[in-house]
């Protein structure tokens, strides 16, 4: 029986698992899981967490199976992993943020910066990440890949299922609007 369903299109597997198909899930499962885990662990740099984000990603997906209007299982399950990434991150530098603005009560003294130079460098933290919020999805998502992430264009490309030159194209019209936004908040 698991043969046949080996042979089914994501799509079918799909339309199994929401009329209560256990079997359906389990292929999908194992024909995603591994691509998943390494294309999350691409954004949050560790594995381990990947595995754990996928997993739950999966066990979301069972809970919502009658909610789900889905045309294109393969595109929905790495757009659902990428989101759960960018949440990790996000989680990750608000853990970050709030124990640095705790940093004294830590009794980390950092050698480096004195307390204005602290909160100056806090401030325009928050200012850039602000700036960033404001350019077009796209153009956000491809300079946080670019800029933040350090990954090369053929990579953006092959992870958003675009072009090279769409990438391109999309970084540098990521970096005029963001230098144009720069501009923008000198001149107040």
């Amino acid at each position: 029986m698991k043969d046949l369903y080996l042979s089914k299109s994501d799509e079918e597997l799909m339309s199994l698992w929401v009329n209560q198909d256990s079997l359906a899930l389990e292929i999908l499962f194992n024909r995603y899981y591994p691509a998943l885990c390494k294309f999350t662990s691409i954004y949050i740099k560790d594995y381990n967490k990947a595995e754990e984000l996928i997993a739950d990603l999966f066990m979301k997906l069972w809970d919502k199976k009658n909610m789900l209007q889905v045309k294109s299982v393969k595109k929905y399950l790495f757009t659902a992993a990428k989101n759960l990434a960018f949440n990790e991150i996000q989680r990750a530098k608000l853990h970050i943020l709030s124990i640095n603005e705790h940093g004294d009560a830590l009794d980390y003294p950092d050698t480096h910066l004195n307390p204005h130079e602290q909160l100056t460098s806090r401030e325009s933290y928050s200012e850039i990440i602000n700036l960033i919020n404001l350019l077009p999805y796209r153009q956000r998502e491809v300079l946080l890949m670019s800029r933040i992430d350090l990954l090369e264009k053929n990579i953006i490309a092959d992870l958003l299922g675009i072009s090279v030159r769409t990438v391109e194209t999309l970084l540098y019209q990521a970096v005029k609007n963001f230098r144009s936004l720069t501009a923008d908040r000198s001149a107040i």
